[in-house]
Parts: C-alpha cells; sequence; structure tokens
C-alpha cells in the first residue's frame, strides 16, 4: 500500500504504532498497534465513531492492552518493526474500500470499518 494514500492523520497514527512497536521491542506492527495509536490520537474520529457505534473505549482499552502484552518480543531489538502479514492485509483492503467508495485518500474510518 502506498502511505501518500492515506491521511495526514492516519499517517501519524500509523507511526505512532510503530514507534508502540519499537518500544515495547515487539516482532512486528499489528492491528492491535494501529488500533491503540487510533484510539489514543488526540483529536481523532476514530474514539468518536466507536463511540458512537456504541463500543465501550474503556474496555477495548484494556482489551488492547491484553493483546498488546501477549505478542512476541525480539531479544535483541534491532530497532527494524516491518509491517505484519495481518496489518499488511488489513491495510489492502481499506485502500480498497477507500478505492470502492471513489476516495482519493485512505482515512483511518475505513480501517475501523
Amino acid at each position: 500500500m502506498r502511505t501518500d494514500k492515506l491521511t495526514a492523520r492516519f499517517q501519524q497514527a500509523l507511526a505512532d504504532a510503530q514507534s508502540l512497536a519499537v518500544g515495547r521491542d515487539h516482532t512486528q506492527i499489528e492491528p492491535a498497534h494501529l488500533l491503540w495509536a487510533l484510539l489514543n490520537q488526540d483529536g481523532g474520529s476514530t474514539l468518536p465513531l466507536l463511540t458512537q457505534a456504541g463500543v465501550n473505549p474503556d474496555q477495548l482499552r484494556n482489551r488492547l492492552a491484553q493483546v498488546l502484552d501477549r505478542l512476541p518480543k525480539l531479544s535483541t531489538p534491532t530497532g527494524e518493526v516491518p509491517v505484519s502479514a495481518e496489518l499488511g492485509r488489513v491495510l489492502n483492503l481499506t485502500d480498497k474500500l477507500a478505492q470502492q467508495r471513489k476516495d482519493q485518500f485512505v482515512s483511518s474510518e475505513l480501517f475501523v470499518l
């Protein structure tokens, strides 16, 4: 996926997800990293969108924290953390959804969908 097709906020969330994975010595950037970053983004639209859909943000954060705690860690961190196959797949599906909607950019809202 071309990251230049992502909205600026979505690009920032992806960078925050990478930073989260690096900071935790994880082996890959997973969808949970990105969702965590989106939920905690100042002024982002993900939290209001999920709240409006009836999602309890505290429960979601707790569940994501559990998922993140269980992810594999590098014994010798290299500083390089690639996007996982699962996150790549989800980002590609998000891109496809944007194309179907004839959207010029891929937004975090589409990722959540």
